[in-house]
């Protein structure tokens, strides 16, 4: 970056009911000047599970997003989609957004609350799913003896790989060996519990630089899938999936999933965002 530039950047938390609350998130507001490698160390400086690069679009989006975690650039998460749509149309209240992210465009669709507030809607990628093949092992990680459901795996940016367990105290009192799992290769666990149209889940993701997510947004719509694949919620029944209580950001995301077992039709993942901070590092931080 050149000498007397600045990256400007806006602090958002992402499916959250109040600031200070959810899945904290970095949107680097015009990252045109940055290289990849600034990207990763910026993200790293902020230390939240990812932040967010705006640059120009190239397939007829509002918006570029790149997006990283402590560990590495992935090719789509949930949170840094909502949050980024909240800065980019902020200022105008826009009420869509369509966003291009490596994986495809999405779209955002946000009802404006307040000064920096807003309510939006995603679309999701519709994953594929497959067994996971190292399921005793997987278990053993993280202490547990059974998963209730099929233990299965649906790439969405992350490879996520879904553990149902039996009650919400057992999903609160999971102490996994994170070690162990960040042996099991590039995965996002999530283990869930719940009933009916609530949900509450813990999502470990150690090879992605994140021991716990306070919010998952990539895997709150394949977790809606999972649910209605294997007939515990209904298709097109809207589901709250509670998360990150247990590291003190509690965060509330909604889902839902539309189709058959074996023709997913439509994913949509939605929730509250805020901005809280605006800032800027300054060019002699960035070697």
């Amino acid at each position: 970056m050149p000498a007397g530039e600045t990256a400007p950047y806006v602090l958002v938390d992402v499916f959250a009911e109040r600031p200070l609350e959810g899945n904290q998130l970095g949107v680097f507001t015009d990252a045109r000047l940055l290289s990849s490698a600034q990207m990763q160390q910026l993200t790293r400086e902020l230390g939240f599970s990812e932040s967010v690069f705006v640059l120009p679009p190239e397939q007829g989006g509002d918006a570029r997003i790149r997006i990283f975690t402590p560990g590495r650039e992935i090719p789509f998460a949930g949170h840094p989609t909502l949050g980024s749509a909240l800065a980019i149309a902020a200022r105008e209240r826009l009420a869509t957004v369509r966003l291009e992210t490596a994986l495809k465009v999405v779209q955002v669709d946000l009802e404006h609350q307040a000064e920096g507030r807003a309510f939006g809607w995603m679309q999701q990628p519709i994953p594929a799913w497959e067994p996971f093949d190292r399921q005793a092992e997987l278990l053993a990680a993280l202490g547990v003896e059974r998963a209730r459901l099929p233990v299965e795996t649906y790439p969405n940016g992350p490879l996520h790989v879904f553990v149902a367990l039996e009650t919400e105290d057992e999903v609160a009192a999971l102490s996994p060996d994170l070690t162990a799992l960040l042996e099991l290769g590039e995965i996002g666990v999530s283990c869930f519990a719940g009933g009916g149209a609530r949900w509450k889940t813990r999502m470990f993701a150690p090879a992605y630089g994140v021991p716990e997510d306070p919010a998952t947004g990539s895997a709150a719509g394949p977790l809606a899938i999972h649910l209605c694949r294997h007939g515990q919620v209904p298709f097109g029944e809207r589901i709250q999936i509670r998360q990150g209580a247990e590291i003190g950001r509690p965060s509330i995301l909604h889902a839902r999933a539309t189709g058959a077992p074996d023709r997913i039709e439509r994913v949509e993942v939605g929730g509250p965002a805020t901005i809280v901070a605006l800032g800027e590092f300054l060019a002699s931080a960035l070697t």
